[in-house]
């Protein structure tokens, strides 16, 4: 059975139409889009959160990931989000499986399998180094903080918007 829409109806519907594929391009056109996912020695990793948008996608997506980077610059008022840190990530026989990465902003997430890790990251020149425990099925997040008052609190950091 074929339904034919009256000749009244015909322009309603189509003006329907438009504004619904109108909306969904808008709509799409302010969605934040993923960063893109890279590897190295087997390895996912992600990194970004530069603007407000792709800060908030990268804090959403974080849970899904076992292990969350996020990278900073104290100063007098707080931490400014850091972006360009060089990331290492070391297995407890101490190979690399993540090595000198830079981070495209101030967070970084990887796949890591369960384990003991250690993380360093570099920014010009300053580096810190934490312990990483990764659990089964619990997403870890760490965070690094360079203390104000060096040389690198201009460079390498971005304020997120």
């Amino acid at each position: 059975m074929t339904t034919l829409i009256s000749s009244r109806r015909r322009p309603l519907a189509a003006a329907a139409l438009c504004g619904a594929v109108l909306l969904a391009a808008l709509s799409s056109a302010h969605a934040a889009v993923n960063p893109p996912i890279y590897m190295t020695h087997g390895v996912e990793y992600m990194s970004g959160g530069i603007g407000s948008d792709e800060a908030k996608l990268m804090e959403n997506v974080a849970p899904r990931w076992p292990a969350t980077f996020e990278f900073a610059i104290k100063d007098h008022k707080g931490a400014e989000f850091a972006a360009d840190v060089h990331v290492t990530v070391r297995d407890s026989k101490g190979t690399a499986l993540i090595d000198n990465v830079v981070s495209g902003g101030p967070f970084m997430v990887a796949r890591l399998d369960p384990g003991t890790y250690e993380v360093e990251a570099r920014l010009l020149g300053n580096t810190l180094k934490q312990t990483l425990h990764v659990l089964p099925g619990t997403p870890t997040k760490v965070a690094f903080v360079w203390p104000a008052g060096t040389d690198m609190a201009s460079a390498g950091t971005r304020t997120v918007q």
